[in-house]
């Protein structure tokens, strides 16, 4: 992690995950999506620290993810989302390094645009999307778009960053940081440089505390900034990918594909 970002991270205060699940699980929220070099991101995290506490967890503040997600032969989870579809959902398997375990994550948009994810924890590792999986995906997405699911999906792309995660002292309202992203897909694999941020905020409104701090330094949210669909577009995995270009500029990822 760029050196002064951890200097500025050292002075929060510090909550831990119960803590965090009691205050702000966020499963269903609005968010708001900033890439930002570490030289814009500083200040913005200096004023973090008047509002927000860190998650820490045995010592640590960052944590590795490991996320693959799954999609069917078509790519409708990548193009319902390049084509701004209300109706669109994606499907990953999230293991969470540090800890030792993963997670079947199904995110959705309802009718208010609110992400809705739903979350079951992988016990067959060697088949996370077994039958109970395939229910599961089927079941959540049947009760917020009343229809089939009705795809057959497979791994697509695998990721892995490192996240630190900020929880509003007065609750309701957390963010992600992520850094350090790697890429691999369809036998490319693209990484991130290191003093480059993905920060997402959520809140019950997508204007909370955060989001503020960021437009008072004017910094402003960054469209269409889905980690699956720039790893997607990066790694040539797509063969549509201009709806993501700015996402990519921003993170220097546009241009030639590196092996």
């Amino acid at each position: 992690m760029n050196t002064n970002i951890a200097k500025t991270l050292a002075s929060f205060e510090t909550i831990s995950l119960d803590e965090l699940n009691s205050k702000a699980a966020m499963l269903e929220r609005l968010d708001n999506k900033y890439i930002l070099p570490a030289d814009a991101f500083r200040p913005a995290l200096e004023k973090f620290s008047e509002h927000f506490d860190v998650l820490e967890i045995e010592g640590k503040r960052a944590f590795t993810y490991a996320t693959k997600y799954y999609d069917d032969d078509e790519l409708r989870g990548y193009y319902d989302h390049h084509q701004g579809r209300r109706k669109r959902c994606k499907v990953r398997v999230r293991e969470y390094v540090d800890a030792g375990f993963s997670y079947l994550e199904v995110k959705l948009k309802d009718k208010r645009k609110v992400t809705v994810k739903k979350r079951l924890k992988v016990k067959d590792h060697a088949n996370p999307l077994n039958e109970q999986a395939v229910e599961f995906i089927e079941e959540n997405y049947r009760d917020i778009y009343s229809e089939s699911f009705g795809k057959s999906l497979h791994p697509v792309i695998a990721m892995q960053y490192e996240r630190i995660t900020l929880v509003a002292r007065e609750g309701g309202e957390r963010m992600t940081i992520d850094t350090n992203l790697h890429f691999e897909a369809n036998g490319t694999s693209r990484a991130v440089q290191p003093d480059m941020f993905i920060i997402e905020t959520k809140s019950a409104r997508g204007n909370g505390i955060a989001d503020k701090i960021l437009r008072g330094l004017h910094l402003h949210p960054t469209k269409r900034c889905s980690k699956y669909c720039i790893g997607m577009a990066s790694t040539g995995a797509v063969e549509r990918q201009n709806k993501f270009l700015p996402a990519l500029r921003r993170l220097r990822l546009a241009g030639a594909q590196g092996a």
